[in-house]
């Protein structure tokens, strides 16, 4: 058996994911559900997430839609607050240098783009939509690996904007020197949240409850820290709605 929750793990986050994990055991266990003692959040990501004893993970919504949709089964999409948005759903800053004097995302049309990863509906995805109903796509862009390295590839000026997703972007705020050399040029349109996936064979709702429980329990300290607010149902068919770049974008 395998779990992680690594999309959002920050160091300065530790002591409080290990305490929501915690709690998301012991209530996993409340249900006859055995899960491991500690998360994987340094294992691969698909390797995790296609895992035939996965017990939880969290993914994107472009992998969910393009690859797993029909390997995982959806437990429920974590609540961030994100401002903007429904429960459940988040959008992208679209962050350039602060001392950048272009205002529209059409007058970027000829710039550098720094992104996560193509597999990335906020880093990727989002920015993609947002360029395409402008007419246009960045010939010039720049893989990152990483949101707070893409951050920092625009504060560095190897690149002129990028996508970050909310909840990362309210993460680098506070704790990376490099947001404050960046201004928010505007925001993709919200789409569903990041969700936790199971194993297609495993109790979704014993699950679920345990998670809902395990959230509830957070001291108001961690919630705070972690950005929690509860745990939402998203429909599948919303997840599937949202639009993939092509394959050569």
């Amino acid at each position: 058996m395998i779990a992680s929750l690594m999309m959002y793990a920050r160091a300065e986050h530790a002591d409080a994911d290990a305490r929501y994990w915690a709690s998301i055991r012991v209530a996993l266990a409340d249900r006859g559900i055995a899960a491991p003692a500690r998360l994987s959040n340094d294992a691969d990501a698909f390797a995790v997430w296609t895992a035939p004893h996965l017990v939880l993970s969290q993914t994107c919504g472009l992998p969910y839609r393009t690859r797993l949709k029909d390997r995982v089964a959806l437990v429920g999409t974590p609540d961030f607050g994100v401002e903007g948005c429904a429960p459940g759903a988040y959008r992208s800053a679209i962050v350039v240098r602060a001392d950048d004097p272009r205002d529209t995302l059409q007058a970027f049309r000829d710039a550098r783009l720094a992104f996560n990863q193509r597999e990335s509906q906020s880093g990727f995805a989002a920015i993609h939509a947002e360029a395409r109903a402008e007419g246009f796509w960045f010939d010039h862009k720049i893989e990152t690996g990483g949101h707070a390295l893409s951050a920092r590839a625009v504060a560095q000026d190897q690149a002129d904007l990028a996508a970050i997703d909310a909840v990362t972007w309210r993460f680098l705020q506070r704790y990376d020197p490099a947001a404050a050399d960046l201004r928010v040029l505007g925001w993709t349109a919200p789409t569903p949240g990041l969700p936790y996936i199971t194993a297609l064979d495993a109790d979704v709702a014993a699950i679920r409850a345990a998670v809902t429980e395990a959230m509830a329990a957070l001291t108001p300290a961690d919630c705070d820290t972690l950005g929690l607010r509860g745990l939402v149902q998203i429909p599948r068919s919303d997840y599937l709605a949202v639009p993939t770049p092509p394959a050569d974008a």
